[in-house]
C-alpha cells in the first residue's frame, strides 16, 4: 500500500504531479500501474476494445479532450475493466452511472458525469504522448492515485 503524499517525500525528483482537477469514483480509492494511453474525442470505441485486453498492473489513460459533452466510461466499462484486471482509469472527460461506478471496485477519476453516451466512429489513437493536467503521460511510464491526487513516473517506485 501506498500514499502519494509519501511517495511524493520520497521520490519528489521522480514525479510529476497532475493538476488536482478529477473527482474520484468506484470504491476502489487506491491504484497504480503502468500506462496505457487513448486520445479520442467524444467517440469511446476504443476504450472498450483496450479494456477488452487484459490490464493486470495496467492503468488507463483516457485523454478526451476535457470534454464535458458526453461520458466516456459507463457501469459496463467499469465493469469490463475489473473482469480483465485493470488496476484503474484515468478519464480527462466524464463517466456516467456513477452511483453504479461508486459501488464497484475500480478506481476512476473523472473529470465529472454525463448522462449522454459517446458516438462509436471507432476514431482515436493508442499509446501515444497525451498531455492534460499540467503534465504529459506516456504509456510505459507508471501512476499512482489515491484521493490526494494523481503522480506519474517514468519508474516504478513500489518495486
Amino acid at each position: 500500500m501506498f500514499t502519494t503524499a509519501d511517495l511524493w517525500d520520497e521520490y519528489e525528483k521522480l514525479l510529476s504531479c497532475v493538476d488536482p482537477i478529477f473527482k474520484h469514483f468506484g470504491s476502489k480509492k487506491v491504484f497504480s500501474g503502468k500506462i496505457t494511453t487513448i486520445k479520442l474525442f467524444e467517440d469511446n470505441s476504443l476504450v472498450r476494445k483496450q479494456l477488452e485486453s487484459d490490464g493486470k498492473g495496467r492503468v488507463l489513460v483516457i485523454d478526451g479532450g476535457g470534454s464535458l459533452r458526453c461520458a466516456l466510461v459507463g457501469d459496463q466499462l467499469a465493469e469490463l475493466a475489473m473482469q480483465n484486471n485493470w488496476e484503474g482509469i484515468i478519464v480527462n472527460g466524464c463517466i456516467r452511472d456513477s452511483e453504479v461506478i461508486n459501488s464497484m471496485n475500480i478506481g476512476i477519476k473523472a473529470l465529472n458525469t454525463c448522462p449522454v453516451k459517446s458516438v462509436k466512429r471507432n476514431i482515436g489513437e493508442i499509446d501515444i504522448p497525451v498531455k492534460f493536467g499540467g503534465i504529459t503521460f506516456l504509456s510505459e511510464y507508471y501512476i499512482y492515485a489515491d484521493a490526494d491526487g494523481i503522480l506519474v513516473s517514468k519508474d516504478n517506485l513500489l518495486k
